[in-house]
């Protein structure tokens, strides 16, 4: 089965921080122009605990109404301080237009809190909100609460998932969990771009990763031929020089990513309310070096890097 690379949408700002809804059509143009297969709007690299209520809903419709159907689109609505709260968001994230409302596992829990807990809310939550699809996000924020593979089949057992972000960063987890969602419709991502050979073929269905915003066309070329017997020495090649550069991306993230835009020729600020600071010299440097290296994985791998078009075309 085809894999498919879904990007964790960066929010662009002007220049008085608010979001920049043209900016967002010309990114969303990039992405699908890279090859990707759907879009996960308002999610931790949408910087969407920077963002009002009002914001979340608008920057999705805008996301929902620009895709226009072309690919899937999903979005975090767990937001609310209560349980009927967070139902209530969901809902009116669900009348943007959005395929899968995505619910981040570390709201409906805290961290000293067991999984009876965590189930009786997830229970309560899924009363609340009808038959809107959902799925699972393991957040790093407001902390990572990775759920076991049992607490996963027993959610997938009320019919309502649908989708499944897995940050556990472990490939034994990963198994498990993907032996309990098989044969279901829900569809598993890695969100841990160093994993990500392993955990497609041993069955999930793509990659969610920050890495797709700094050069998308490698994860989707990855996806694309990850089960490729006449190439798996590229899969390796370039999942080892993916490893190698996955850490240094994370620094100063999501301003590493509008930086790294810039440096492919896009009119992205770099403007981030979730990190205010600026990069340091020594981070552009390191991320310079990451560009010249992307250059050279497109080059050995003979992918075309996407072009952007002028901003002015919106």
């Amino acid at each position: 089965m085809q894999k498919k690379f879904v990007p964790v949408m960066i929010t662009p700002f002007n220049l008085k921080a608010q979001i920049d809804m043209g900016m967002v059509e010309y990114l969303v143009d990039f992405y699908l122009e890279a090859g990707v297969k759907g879009f996960f709007a308002n999610c931790l690299s949408s910087e969407m605990y920077s963002i009002s209520e009002d914001e979340r809903l608008d920057l999705t419709r805008h996301v929902v109404r620009y895709v226009n159907g072309r690919v899937p689109v999903v979005a975090t609505g767990s937001f609310g301080l209560t349980i009927p709260d967070k139902a209530l968001f969901t809902e009116k994230l669900y009348d943007t237009g959005v395929d899968s409302v995505i619910m981040i596992t570390g709201h409906f829990a805290n961290v000293d809190e067991p999984d009876e807990v965590l189930l009786q809310r997830f229970e309560q939550m899924f009363s609340l909100t009808g038959n809107i699809p959902l799925g699972l996000y393991e957040c790093p924020a407001p902390y990572k609460r990775v759920i076991t593979p049992e607490i996963l089949r027993t959610l997938l057992d009320t019919n309502r998932l649908i989708y499944h972000k897995d940050t556990s960063c472990n490939v034994d987890q990963v198994k498990a969990k993907l032996a309990v969602v098989e044969g279901s419709r829900l569809e598993f991502y890695d969100a841990h771009t160093p994993n990500g050979v392993s955990s497609m073929q041993m069955g999930a269905a793509g990659m969610s990763s920050i890495s797709g915003n700094f050069y998308p066309e490698i994860l989707v070329w990855l996806c694309n031929h990850v089960n490729d017997e006449s190439r798996q020495e590229d899969v390796k090649w370039i999942q080892e020089e993916l490893r190698r550069v996955d850490p240094l991306i994370h620094v100063a993230y999501p301003l590493s990513a509008k930086y790294f835009m810039q440096l492919r020729g896009m009119p992205v600020r770099t403007i981030s309310r979730a990190h205010a600071l600026e990069l340091t010299p020594e981070q552009k440097l390191v991320l310079q070096q990451i560009y010249r290296d992307f250059k050279g994985w497109c080059e050995r791998l003979q992918i075309r890097e996407v072009v952007s078009a002028p901003l002015t075309s919106h």
